[in-house]
């Protein structure tokens, strides 16, 4: 039996269309591939510059109806060592989840700081939460992060690498890392005051 014309027709249009053509398809699974790369490296690297450090895991428990639930609490500081620092606290069954709801807490709560060529604080600065007081100061280069605790783990994810820090009250440390926060986020720069006060640095500086 021979095909008929119709037949023969359809087949080579097929065989002609550009959805048959192996080159064209492989081309097109090759662009598909590369935007999808592209879009999971970019979000890679927005990932990559946020580090996490866990300061405290705590097994706690609520009082319910029907007795005693009990859950995880994990307080995280997340920071990308340039200038930017934030605390959370997150609660769950578990503590993978506890850890994961604390970095998306910190990162809400971010804290710009503003840092001097050398790494360190501009002004000396105080800070309080609760029963907890912090006092940070200005170091030369080459001191290093003078500090302990939860308060260290604030500094160095800010990117501050040469400060001296005292822990004054309480020696709880969700406290302390708040304490701190609030004490990095009463700086600012030398250029900031002046322009405030409507001055130059030259009157500032004497």
């Amino acid at each position: 039996m021979t095909d008929t014309p119709t037949k023969q027709e359809n087949q080579s249009k097929t065989e002609n269309s550009p959805s048959s053509n192996p080159n064209e398809q492989r081309r097109g699974n090759r662009n598909n591939d590369r935007k999808r790369n592209r879009r999971g490296d970019s979000k890679n690297e927005r990932d990559s510059e946020w580090q996490e450090r866990v300061v405290q895991i705590r097994r706690v428990s609520k009082t319910v109806k029907g007795g005693k639930k009990m859950s995880f609490r994990a307080i995280v500081v997340v920071g990308n060592e340039k200038g930017q620092v934030g605390v959370g606290v997150g609660k769950a069954g578990d503590v993978i989840g506890a850890v994961r709801k604390g970095v998306s807490d910190g990162k809400k709560h971010l804290v710009r700081v503003p840092l001097t060529p050398n790494n360190s604080i501009p002004t000396l600065s105080k800070g309080s939460d609760g029963a907890a007081n912090v006092l940070i100061r200005p170091a030369a280069p080459g001191t290093g992060v003078i500090a302990g605790g939860s308060i260290r783990t604030v500094l160095e994810l800010a990117g501050i690498k040469n400060v001296l820090a005292k822990r004054l009250g309480s020696k709880t440390p969700l406290n302390n890392a708040r304490a701190a926060m609030v004490a990095l986020s009463q700086l600012r720069s030398h250029k900031s005051a002046s322009r405030e006060r409507g001055i130059s640095l030259e009157q500032l500086y004497s």
